[in-house]
């Protein structure tokens, strides 16, 4: 007698940062395995290795089933959408759209140059936005309490410039800066970085329909403003002369190391880091003290000040997504898969199990207790209550072409290193911007 064929999917998934969080997957694998019968293949590979790792499939005609990397909704998830590789999903997100969060799923509504009309092409799994980490005990050696950090925009950055980093360099005899300030163009954190300071001079560099907005002068103002304040802080050696070549993991080195007191990172992995080291049992009881206390004590999650016009910064959410594609094939049984893992209980294990660096995108995983368990938790929560608003990848897929080359950072590094002056820096960027996006 012939017996059924068992039915398997592919799926592929960009490594956690922690032992948690993949280990959370694994075990949402297991149970649905367990459910359904289906077997899973897991891969799961480094993350600058999987849009490589995905084009490649994606042109011999053998994508996995599902997928999910943190850089695909910043570099090509849009750009898939509109060649028609994505599937759409319309069907398994539309019964549980109530679900999510405000400003979450639309990341995945995207445009089809094929269909030539926008639906669901992906899942969204988790979010992320942009913190301020702080060495409260830097701080203090330096003299200065958390009460004395100025809320206004110019007084901010002119503090741990100008004040905390004298002060704590007499203070320790070492060379520490002020601010770590990412710049390096293969680095994501600094054009998100820099997306906060545009927004901090109100600057809309696309309307909802993905028009671009940058022929107007008050744009150009505002894009001159940021650049000008972004890169002041290394001009003025505030920050470490190597930031120009940061990847993402640089400016988290350099907090871990104690050579920078504040930077800004788009998840709060850095203090979270430390929160492992206090789990860790494969570290010394002095290691595992040392992370506990750098948690609970002396590292600080923080917001951006206000605006230069006084008004609080709405930041930008990163909703990351997954995928099946229009030429997996297995496409019923992995949206079984995408259905199951999207299941409260299935995602908020996985979500918490990355200990804050990720933040749910359902609004019952926003509500776990999970996010009032700490400071850094709560700040993080706190933060997402303010509302968010979506990148400009979102309405204009180009602008993944643009992050992609990094033509923010390129700006930066034409003023710093190359010595340019900033409003034709921003001349360039913004015929960039046309070229690419218009």
């Amino acid at each position: 007698m012939a017996f059924a064929q068992e039915k398997k999917i592919t799926v592929w998934f960009s490594k956690g940062f922690y032992k948690s969080e993949d280990e959370s997957l694994i075990e949402a694998i297991k149970k649905f395995e367990a459910k359904t019968g289906i077997k899973v293949e897991l891969s799961q590979y480094a993350i600058q290795d999987m849009i490589p790792k995905t084009v490649a499939a994606l042109d011999s005609g053998t994508p996995p089933d599902v997928a999910y990397a943190d850089t695909y909704d910043v570099q090509a998830s849009g750009k898939w959408a509109s060649e028609g590789k994505l599937e759409d999903l319309t069907d398994i997100l539309t019964p549980i759209k109530g679900n999510f969060a405000p400003n979450t799923i639309e990341t995945a509504f995207l445009y089809n140059d094929v269909t030539k009309k926008k639906a669901y092409y992906g899942f969204p799994l988790k979010q992320q936005s942009m913190h301020v980490e702080i060495w409260g005990d830097m701080l203090e050696q330096a003299g200065f309490k958390v009460s004395d950090i100025p809320k206004d925009w110019k007084g901010y950055w002119s503090f741990w410039c100008d004040r905390v980093q004298p002060a704590y360099r007499k203070a320790s005899g070492t060379r520490a800066f002020g601010v770590g300030q990412p710049m390096g163009v293969e680095s994501t954190d600094s054009f998100q970085s820099f997306y906060t300071f545009m927004d901090a001079y109100n600057v809309k560099l696309v309307d909802d329909d993905g028009k671009l907005l940058v022929d107007d002068p008050k744009v150009r103002e505002g894009l001159i403003g940021a650049l000008r304040d972004y890169t002041d802080t290394y001009i003025k050696g505030c920050s470490p002369p190597s930031s120009t070549t940061w990847k993402d993991p640089d400016n988290n080195v350099a907090f871990h190391n104690k050579t920078i007191v504040m930077t800004h990172n788009f998840t709060i992995s850095i203090a979270a880091k430390w929160f492992e080291d206090s789990q860790n049992q494969a570290l010394t009881p002095e290691q595992r003290a040392a992370g506990k206390k750098a948690y609970e004590e002396t590292i600080i999650t923080a917001s951006f000040p206000n605006k230069p016009d006084g008004t609080p910064i709405k930041y930008r959410s990163d909703v990351k997504t997954g995928m099946i594609f229009s030429a997996s094939k297995n496409k019923p049984e992995a949206k079984e898969f995408v259905k199951f893992l999207l299941q409260e209980e299935n995602l908020q294990p996985y979500i918490e199990g990355a200990l804050g660096r990720w933040f749910p995108v359902t609004t019952a995983g926003q509500k776990s207790a999970f996010w009032q368990a700490d400071r850094h938790r709560k700040a993080v929560y706190n933060q997402f209550m303010g509302g968010t608003s979506t990148f400009d990848f979102v309405k204009n897929y180009k602008f993944t072409i643009l992050n992609n080359e990094n033509a923010w950072a390129k700006a930066m590094n034409r003023v710093v290193s190359e010595k340019v002056p900033v409003d034709k820096a921003v001349d360039e960027l913004i015929a960039r911007i046309k070229q690419v996006a218009g």
